[in-house]
């Protein structure tokens, strides 16, 4: 599968447009500065601390927060090489705002504000099915109209090729049935259920989904009224950053695939 291509786009205005400016105004400060590197042969030392403010800095508006990476050892350090990270990670970060932005259309035009709620967070794009969206209480069977929303959201996400962990979570109401013993296997069996439908019915390339449940012990509100405990029982989609997949096994594989590719 082939693994990021990166290209900029033109963004329609929106509340986040500053942050694109912004951004390419740091990559031209950025390609400034290693260009004076390159001619003047800055102390390493100094301008890897240049390099960690640009990324503080990038990363310090709203809620996208980027680390600043390991630390370069002496004689190690290619500015080349950081200017080329850091360009990656405000493609990155475009492509993400552009898939927000298209994931909220979508849901405006369905009038599904309240069911369905994007955030931005620093692992990624997060959308939020929450209370019954997508599935009746204590069931893991979708509404039918839930499953056109969910493959038209998967078309969407096909549009980029980043990792996607569907998460399912419940409120702390117990649940007991041959079927659900406890909240664990409802949360579970809510996330699978998404993942299919992703995999088989919007094509998403099944080596970037993954599964987990989490019962009622991720709770993003008190469980003390009907009204919050309806935002714990949901399931999130969350678009991974490239940052964490690092932490995903098989990448070293699915790397080496993508450059055979590349070659042939």
């Amino acid at each position: 599968m082939p693994k990021r291509n990166r290209t900029a786009q033109v963004i329609k205005d929106n509340k986040d447009r500053w942050i694109f400016t912004y951004a390419d105004l740091i990559t031209m400060l950025l390609i400034f500065f290693i260009l004076m590197y390159v001619m003047s042969r800055v102390d390493e030392k100094r301008f890897e601390a240049l390099i960690r403010s640009v990324q503080q800095t990038v990363g310090g508006g709203g809620d996208i927060v980027y680390d600043a990476g390991p630390t370069i050892t002496e004689g190690t350090f290619d500015p080349m090489h950081a200017e080329v990270l850091i360009h990656g990670e405000l493609m990155e970060m475009r492509e993400l705002l552009e898939v927000k932005e298209k994931l909220e259309k979508y849901i405006a035009e369905r009038g599904l504000q309240d069911q369905i709620i994007v955030t931005l967070e620093e692992r990624g794009v997060v959308i939020s099915f929450i209370g019954t969206a997508l599935f009746p209480l204590g069931s893991d069977k979708m509404f039918k109209e839930s499953e056109e929303i969910i493959i038209e959201i998967g078309k969407i996400l096909t549009e980029i090729d980043n990792y996607i962990r569907i998460e399912g979570h419940t409120d702390n109401l117990p649940i007991n049935t041959p079927r659900f013993p406890s909240n664990w296997e409802l949360s579970s069996a809510r996330a699978l259920a998404v993942l299919h439908k992703l995999q088989k019915e919007s094509g998403i390339d099944p080596r970037r989904l993954s599964a987990t449940g989490y019962g009622e012990y991720r709770p993003v509100k008190p469980n003390d009224t009907e009204e919050t405990r309806k935002y714990n029982r949901r399931v999130d989609l969350v678009v991974l950053r490239d940052d964490f997949d690092e932490i995903e096994p098989g990448d070293k594989i699915r790397m080496l695939e993508t450059l055979k590719k590349s070659g042939e």
